[in-house]
């Protein structure tokens, strides 16, 4: 009952505080605000409690079976079990979150947290619905072999997304020394760009620091500002369509499948994935961007 009065009472604040921000940039700053776009996002909030009739044991695939069987103990009332439990997490939200833009299967779900072409507030609850049916939050069941209950786990990771929600903002400018350490409203804006430069960069939850270790750290350019949404965008504002659409496109896919590698490649392989290996992919758009720059295209 606890958990659930918390819940509404951070769905209210965050709600709350997309529409303020909604009325401040539009009767302040001039700016067009997506009002029909933060409305869309509210509607797939609102429908994503749908999703909660799916199994719980789903959210954690294999967390319990892993739990019985860990090989670490924490005290979770000692700060440091914390400590280490925030850097496990980050580790694993590092690798759930690059698997999300690298892996389609992952992508067709969290595509809709992409899909507003405006930033704001509002950007941070449009999610998607099928998390626990695609499983992705299985990258975050090995901590429990390491000692952290499934539950304590669920809390940490609900912990690291509430930070998130700030970052969502377009109009908070770069935060100096902490640029590069933490996830900041600036890593951010690139990270849900869809400029070529800017694709599939600052995969962090709170931290940034493991991008820069495995080498997916993008800072914002003063020069190129970022073009918000997918790299086609979507201009519609039906939620079920925004929700919907990358499964309706892997569908389209699946039907042209002529074998088990085109079935593995259009639900394993990077977004724009094509048997001919000439698909609309990260690798293969900037190549080509290359050659037309070189003048060899």
């Amino acid at each position: 009952m606890l958990l659930k009065k918390v819940y509404v009472v951070v769905a209210l604040l965050a709600v709350g505080s997309a529409m303020i921000e909604g009325l401040a940039l539009t009767l302040t700053a001039g700016r067009q605000y997506d009002w029909r776009g933060a409305m869309a996002s509210l509607a797939v909030a609102a429908g994503r409690r749908l999703a909660d009739f799916i199994p719980a044991f789903l959210a954690l695939p294999g967390a319990a079976w892993l739990y019985e069987h860990r090989v670490l103990n924490w005290d979770m009332k000692d700060p440091l079990s914390w400590v280490v439990l925030f850097l496990a997490l980050e580790f694993a939200y590092y690798w759930f979150h690059r698997a999300s833009h690298r892996v389609r299967w992952f992508w067709a779900n969290h595509a809709v947290h992409h899909s507003p072409n405006q930033f704001n507030l509002s950007a941070a609850y449009r999610l998607g619905w099928f998390s626990k049916i695609t499983l992705s939050l299985v990258f975050f069941s090995p901590l429990a072999l390491l000692g952290f209950a499934p539950q304590v786990i669920l809390v940490a990771f609900a912990i690291n997304l509430l930070y998130q929600f700030w970052i969502h903002a377009e109009w908070i400018p770069k935060l100096g020394f902490l640029e590069g350490i933490i996830n900041t409203p600036s890593a951010h804006r690139v990270h849900h760009a869809s400029n070529l430069e800017y694709l599939d960069a600052n995969y962090g939850g709170v931290l940034v620091i493991f991008d820069r270790l495995f080498g997916t750290y993008v800072p914002e350019r003063d020069d190129l500002k970022p073009r918000y949404g997918w790299v086609k965008p979507l201009t519609s504002n039906n939620p079920l369509r925004i929700v919907f659409q990358p499964w309706i496109d892997i569908v389209a896919d699946l039907r042209k499948a002529r074998s088990v590698r085109d079935v593995a490649g259009y639900l394993l392989g990077p977004p724009g994935w094509q048997p001919d290996g000439n698909g609309p992919t990260t690798e293969n758009m900037r190549r080509q961007a290359a050659h037309s720059t070189d003048g060899s295209g």
